[in-house]
């Protein structure tokens, strides 16, 4: 067991880092592309959702109590994760792009990074490095921990709220637009086909009259 902690501490840590790097090459250097803009987030999502299963699974099978009752604080991460990517699929299923990441969400993903390297080295029960250092974090900062990665995770996903909604609005009202461009060409189109109509048969009219002026003078 403390072998795979080890190794899972280990593969955190180098996404963490590799992660960081990233992003400031990217800024740097301006290596910025579409696939990146979504893959990024994708990659940062899967960890986080990673850790935050197996952390859940260990937390609800523990002795201590404390640490049983936060494990249900990972729950409120999952379901917001599971909310988010949905909602992004849905909205690049319709063709909006979902904005970049607020001060929020930077600041919820560097908590839940430190936060979760302490509780995954020294944390009760799952510390890779307990027995080593011979030290174990105390369960009520654990506990502060844990909830107050829950508490950005929620101030994250609602400071993304209003540039959703927003979007969405200007989806939807663009569609309208269109549809009311759409109904108004429709419109415009019916008359032309009335005019050309009208004057088809204005022409035929006076085609017969003609004619039958001419029968009559010969």
């Amino acid at each position: 067991f403390k072998v795979n902690v080890w190794a899972a501490l280990i593969i955190f840590l180098i996404a963490g880092a590799t992660d960081i790097v990233d992003g400031y090459l990217a800024r740097r250097y301006n290596w910025i592309t579409n696939l990146g803009k979504i893959l990024d987030p994708v990659a940062d999502k899967l960890t986080q959702i990673t850790i935050a299963a197996m952390l859940l699974i260990d937390f609800l099978g523990a002795d201590n109590k404390v640490i049983n009752a936060c494990g249900w604080v990972f729950v409120v991460f999952l379901v917001k994760e599971a909310v988010m990517i949905i909602g992004g699929l849905v909205m690049l299923l319709m063709n909006i792009r979902p904005g970049a990441a607020e001060i929020w969400g930077k600041l919820a993903t560097v908590v839940f990074y430190v936060s979760m390297t302490i509780i995954i080295a020294v944390g009760p029960e799952v510390g890779a490095f307990n027995e080593m250092f011979g030290f174990t974090l105390p369960d009520w900062i654990t506990g502060i921990l844990v909830v107050l990665c829950a508490i950005m995770t929620m101030c994250a996903f609602f400071s993304y709220m209003p540039e959703t909604f927003r979007q969405f609005k200007e989806h939807f009202d663009e569609k309208k637009a269109e549809k009311a461009g759409n109904k108004a060409k429709e419109q415009v189109a019916q008359k032309s086909r009335k005019r050309r109509a009208k004057l088809k048969k204005a022409i035929f009219v006076a085609r017969t009259a003609g004619l039958f002026i001419l029968l009559a003078a010969v």
